[in-house]
């Protein structure tokens, strides 16, 4: 299916349409995730890099338009099935995938809506923890277009990349396109967790600084009363 739909996205490289299927397949991935639109994002960088067409500026806004449309459709399906999200099966993939949504959302806020872009489950899980939970539609629309904006900016980049390396070799240009998304967006994953596990030992720290003060506290106190 992914070769079929490569190949099929391959063959529009040289016309108008390409655009319009760089939308659609944006905004259907945030939707449903049968088929990562992060792959014809990036070959169509490689093609801009070696041969210059399609324009770079108009696949980064038909792919990020697409993903901003289809983020939007499902912040409203989170609104329409918010009960049903509540009674999802927390033990399931789309269970954990909202529960780390959640949390992401609660630390991060709408910078998490930026982060989970970049996680084919995870942006659909957390698009719809804010529908259900009825985050305001103008705060979600200002944090999507920058993480659309973010998320097709650096796939095209990728691929364009890519492209420039091997001109006259668009397959080695798409493979080592991915390749470099793969290590980008693996970086920001391991960055996202250090930064949760510093986080979680300055909060232990400062729970253990406040109970050590509420034991000094309370010694004094009954000193205090003894001397009394």
């Amino acid at each position: 299916m992914i070769d079929a739909i490569l190949g099929w996205i391959e063959h529009l490289m040289g016309s108008p349409w390409v655009y319009a299927g760089l939308f659609g397949m944006s905004a259907l991935d945030s939707v449903v995730p049968l088929f990562p639109s992060e792959a014809p994002l990036i070959m169509a960088g490689v093609y801009a890099g070696s041969t210059g067409s399609p324009n770079l500026f108009l696949v980064i806004l038909a792919a990020g338009f697409g993903a901003f449309v289809g983020d939007h459709a499902t912040f409203f399906l989170g609104r329409l099935l918010s009960g049903r999200i509540a009674r999802v099966d927390p033990d399931s993939r789309w269970g954990r995938a909202i529960s780390s949504a959640t949390v992401m959302l609660e630390r991060r806020g709408g910078m998490a809506l930026v982060v989970a872009r970049f996680i084919p489950w995870g942006r659909i899980a957390t698009t719809l923890v804010l529908g259900a939970t009825r985050y305001p539609l103008r705060r979600f629309s200002a944090w999507d277009a920058l993480g659309t904006l973010v998320w097709a900016t650096h796939g095209c980049l990728m691929g364009y990349i890519g492209g420039a390396a091997f001109q006259d070799e668009p397959i080695k240009g798409l493979v080592l396109g991915i390749g470099m998304a793969l290590v980008v967006s693996a970086l920001i994953e391991v960055f996202r967790a250090w930064l949760q596990r510093r986080r979680g030992r300055s909060a232990a720290a400062t729970r253990d600084e406040t109970s050590a003060d509420v034991q000094v506290a309370a010694a004094g106190e009954a000193t205090a009363r003894e001397r009394s």
